[in-house]
């Protein structure tokens, strides 16, 4: 009998550790441009939608959602001792601003031919900078607005040019005078640090870590270089005019992996992050 009622109490134990294992704690925003983050068991697995998710050794993870986000989205979790647990998301859609400019010229709606060329190779550096998944968990500590200045464009807001969708801006505009200092955000590597792309002008990007990048742009003077590392707070360069600007501003941008993510939810979430 005591044989009997050991192995129920260890049946039970297993149980309720398995069931406390299969609690998946989410912070942040579910919801259209929205990051959220979590821990579970270290080894377990995760995927989004079908996409697999970076789970760091402690058991870290973080992914996100763009702006077009479909109302839901399925989380598997695939926990170290084999059980399985499968969320339904439900994402909060928003409401973005949607501008009509009719009457360009229409070089200024459709860029010229001679920079398709050009414009391909920035942008595969850009994908490039924003495809590594490196171990560093920068992102985890919390994001800062990277300079002074008044927010003059937002995430998600759109123009319709002499009838036709242009893309959506994914960034978050900071305007200044130019030669204000930009810091970065957060910490990590500098993955692309160049001072005259065609569209961006003096472009940063830096990996915060677990595929979670701040792409900032049309910087006067880009003060960093490929390969080193900066801390939250650090001076990376000054904000300008360059590239297609039309007047002096940094461009903030945030993505996860190739998702692209509201960086004002981001500076919202600041504090929630450090707890």
């Amino acid at each position: 009998m005591i044989k009997i009622a050991n192995i129920v109490i260890a049946c039970l134990g297993a149980f309720l550790l398995s069931s406390m294992a299969s609690t998946v704690d989410l912070k942040g925003d579910i919801a259209q441009g929205g990051l959220v983050w979590g821990k579970v068991s270290p080894g377990s697995e995760i995927t989004l939608d079908g996409v697999s998710v970076k789970v760091g050794s402690e058991g870290h993870f973080v992914f996100g959602f763009g702006r077009d986000a479909q109302p839901t989205a399925a989380l598997v979790v695939l926990h170290r001792d084999g059980s399985t647990e499968k969320r339904t998301l439900k994402i909060a859609s928003r409401t973005f601003d949607i501008e009509r400019v009719d009457g360009l010229p229409p070089k200024t709606v459709t860029p010229p031919m001679e920079w398709r060329e050009r414009r391909k190779k920035e942008t595969g550096k850009v994908r490039e900078a924003r495809s590594h998944l490196a171990d560093n968990m920068h992102w985890s500590r919390g994001f800062i607005k990277p300079a002074e200045g008044r927010f003059s464009g937002f995430y998600g807001s759109q123009r319709i040019l002499n009838g036709k969708p242009r893309s959506p801006h994914y960034g978050l505009d900071i305007a200044g005078p130019t030669g204000t200092p930009i810091y970065a955000p957060a910490g990590g590597v500098i993955r692309l640090a160049v001072p005259d792309f065609l569209l961006e002008g003096g472009i940063v990007i830096i990996d915060h870590g677990f595929g979670v990048t701040s792409t900032l742009f049309h910087m006067n003077s880009v003060d960093v270089e490929e390969g080193t590392w900066v801390h939250q707070g650090d001076q990376i360069g000054t904000i300008g005019a360059t590239g297609r600007a039309s007047g002096p501003h940094v461009d903030w941008r945030v993505n996860w992996q190739n998702v692209r993510l509201d960086p004002l939810l981001l500076i919202k979430n600041d504090s929630e992050k450090q707890q």
